[in-house]
């Protein structure tokens, strides 16, 4: 059995230079350098100097992670440190998370890792979870899963087919700008889920327990999902960490769902303690 020789500098970098559309003459002209050098990298003629693949991997938009890949196949040490989040050394980054999420409660807000993993999330996103069955709360949570799958919070979802739409194609952008096969992993596994009857075929409107209510001119795509017979709308907004140093922290993303209309406020308020 043999196995395949591993992939040089040059070679990764032309990968990435391919998967963001430049020439090598556009790749140079970014990076302060020249198309025969960025040649000669690439065929292995000339070897690039560490921070030559640093700024080439900059202006490519190499993920962190990879960067360390792309300094490894050139012969140096990695440059940046993967911390696991439970180590003592985060302490202070977690504690920070939990006094964000606690702070923006009775809202849900979440923080996920590169592949959708939860690893904190407030009482607004417990909230949203009540009543999923076990099987899909036990071992580590999973927003995607929890979210488009059909025994998870697709059904109770109002604009799933919108919702859903948008979700893939978030995931596929990523997929698009990142080498990540357990993402890949997790799209292919999402995408498949089948849709639940409450999504498929035209829908009746939502009977609004409330009252009427005024019409909504809606500035985001909103989600819109049922909570013991009330409609909340919410709008997302995703954040990360400026300039990260760590591998861990660079791919950590907090995501708040911002009320998207005035009863969805009064609800949420009305429980929280």
């Amino acid at each position: 059995m043999t196995t395949a020789a591993p992939l040089t500098v040059g070679a990764l970098l032309r990968t990435w230079r391919e998967r963001r559309g430049l020439s090598q003459l556009e790749l140079a002209g970014r990076a302060d350098s020249s198309s025969r050098h960025i040649s000669f990298v690439e065929t292995g003629r000339s070897r690039p100097s560490e921070e030559m693949v640093l700024r080439l991997a900059d202006h490519l938009d190499v993920p962190m992670r990879d960067r360390n890949a792309l300094l490894v196949a050139a012969g140096y040490a990695p440059r940046y440190a993967h911390t696991p989040l439970d180590a003592p050394s985060m302490e202070v980054l977690r504690e920070g998370l939990e006094r964000l999420l606690t702070g923006y409660e009775p809202y849900p807000a979440l923080v996920v890792n590169a592949t959708y993993d939860v690893v904190a999330a407030n009482r607004g996103i417990l909230m949203l979870m009540e009543g999923l069955p076990e099987h899909l709360l036990a071992g580590p949570l999973n927003a995607m899963r929890l979210t488009l799958h059909p025994e998870g919070l697709a059904p109770r979802i109002r604009n799933l087919r919108e919702w859903r739409g948008h979700l893939l194609a978030q995931m596929e952008r990523q997929i698009a700008l990142a080498r990540s096969a357990p993402l890949r992993a997790l799209y292919e596994e999402v995408s498949a889920y089948p849709l639940p009857a409450s999504a498929q075929g035209p829908g009746a409107e939502w009977p609004y327990q409330d009252g009427p209510v005024e019409a909504v001119a809606y500035l985001a795509l909103p989600l819109r999902i049922e909570h013991d017979g009330h409609l909340l709308s919410f709008v997302s907004s995703i954040s990360t960490f400026n300039t990260p140093m760590d591998v861990t922290v660079a791919e950590l993303a907090i995501e708040t769902l911002l009320p998207a209309d005035p009863a969805t406020v009064k609800y949420l308020r009305s429980l929280a303690p």
